[in-house]
């Protein structure tokens, strides 16, 4: 038995065969998400819906012919987007994203921006029913701009993107499960369903909010080659992540690459002051996900290769010799801060206590990444104030790539550690997910249990 499995990511639309029997991901192709879109707003941030839906249904019909047995299709997306959809199951505006910041833009009341007028219609403790995931990229906060704008219509659907890729294919109607609505900034975790009061204060319950669908529940049925196959609700890309890294409640979550995030996997809802979102078998992760991270390293680098660039030099890899330089420094006195964007920790990044030899490359990453250690470190405080983690859990690029960053965060935290057993960690967490969905398994606990053990016998 196999499965398609197709991520909707924020730079390419990623897809596999999941061979189910060996629990294996093969045929992985990739296609980029299509560009934005011109809006003639400085904060917008919208693509062409058709043309994601035209990207999908190609990358589906090439990974076909690999899978002649394909029994069912799972899907996963970048989070915080959406396409507003008419009861004829047809788009009626642009995808939006997580891009799009128009939230931030000054509301014509004079009280601050349309994101300060949110805040001041809701309370702290419905925003934390809501796993504390209000801010500005989010659907909810989009939507409020729209329409603030009169730019709304009553009855008009926010499907999440691939839900609309979905109901667009299979001629079916919308829905969302409960990891993809939270991510909308408008879910109760407390009753798993829409914040209606919060939704109301905002004027957006005139809006038919897609029916929240169950885990593995089938979205509608899709031609893949000659068969009609069942497409499962999609989940999100962040919990799909986690599952295919084999994340267990034992462990500490460490997931650095152009962003980061410090998770701790919860049997039961825990909220407080950090992100909580849904997970599989009615678990739930409690969340840090703005502690610096490849963004910010990025900003060093781009100093760093400045002139080159500007004298048309291209540097083969410049992250080569940054880890070579950064491994054969042991210690350092040179202090780097990298919130370089807004952030709990603040928006000022600074570099102190420079002397002349000290300023160089090895130096001031071993600096920046004993800096990220410390944010981590503090993240994981307040997700496990009593620190009985059995290991740190390391996924995402820069952790597999970067040994002397973990060696950094190892140190700090005095703990052992595992890599994720998957490069392509989306898709293995929708292999896992596939699994329990065709009835293969039980739950996502269960598969991962049965992985991480095969792990250890391979010493993998």
């Amino acid at each position: 038995m196999s499965f398609l499995g197709v991520d909707l990511g924020t730079s390419f639309i990623k897809g596999a065969v999941l061979n189910l029997e060996k629990r294996r991901i093969e045929h992985v192709r990739r296609t980029p998400f299509p560009e934005a879109v011109a809006t003639g707003h400085p904060l917008g941030g919208e693509y062409d819906p058709i043309e994601i839906v035209s990207a999908v249904r190609t990358l589906i019909d090439e990974l076909a012919a690999h899978a002649p047995d394909c029994a069912g299709v799972v899907m996963c997306t970048q989070m915080h987007g959406l396409v507003m959809m008419n009861d004829r199951h047809q788009a009626v505006a642009n995808c939006v994203t997580w891009r799009d910041q128009r939230a931030l833009a000054k509301h014509p009341s004079g009280g601050g921006s349309y994101f300060d007028v949110i805040l001041a219609r809701t309370h702290a403790e419905e925003r934390r029913q809501l796993g504390n995931e209000l801010e500005p990229p989010r659907p909810i906060c989009f939507l409020f701009w729209f329409q603030e704008q009169g730019k709304l219509s009553p009855g008009l659907i926010p499907a999440s993107i691939p839900d609309f890729v979905l109901s667009v294919l299979c001629g079916s109607k919308p829905g969302v499960d409960a990891t993809n609505a939270s991510a909308y900034g408008a879910f109760n975790l407390e009753t798993l369903d829409w914040h209606h009061e919060v939704i109301r204060k905002l004027g957006l319950d005139r809006l038919c909010w897609p029916p929240l669908r169950k885990p593995g529940e089938v979205a509608g049925y899709l031609k893949v080659g000659s068969k009609s196959v069942p497409c499962y609700s999609p989940v999100g890309d962040a919990q799909a992540a986690l599952c295919g890294a084999l994340l267990s409640t034992e462990e500490l979550s460490l997931n650095i690459a152009t962003g980061a995030q410090v998770s701790r996997l919860r049997n039961g809802l825990r909220l407080g002051d950090y992100q909580t979102r849904p997970y599989f078998d009615g678990k739930f992760l409690n969340t840090f996900s703005h502690p610096p991270a490849g963004r910010s390293l990025n900003v060093l680098v781009t100093l760093l290769t400045e002139m080159a660039v500007a004298q048309n030099v291209e540097l083969a890899d410049p992250w080569t010799y940054i880890a070579e330089a950064a491994g054969k420094i042991r210690d350092t006195d040179l202090q780097v801060d990298l919130n370089f964007f807004p952030a709990s920790d603040g928006d000022s990044g600074r570099v102190a206590n420079i002397r002349g030899e000290n300023l160089t490359v090895g130096h001031l990453f071993r600096a920046a990444f004993r800096n990220m250690a410390d944010s981590y470190y503090q993240c994981a405080l307040q997700l496990w104030p009593e620190k009985s983690w059995k290991n740190l859990l390391f996924s995402g690029g820069l952790a597999c790539k970067l040994e002397t960053l973990r060696e950094e965060i190892q140190r700090k935290f005095g703990s052992g550690c595992r890599l994720t057993p998957q490069t392509e960690d989306t898709l293995f967490g929708l292999l896992i997910l596939a699994s329990v969905f065709s009835g293969k398994a039980t739950s996502v606990a269960e598969v991962s249990s049965q992985l991480r053990t095969s792990q250890m016998k391979t010493g993998g």
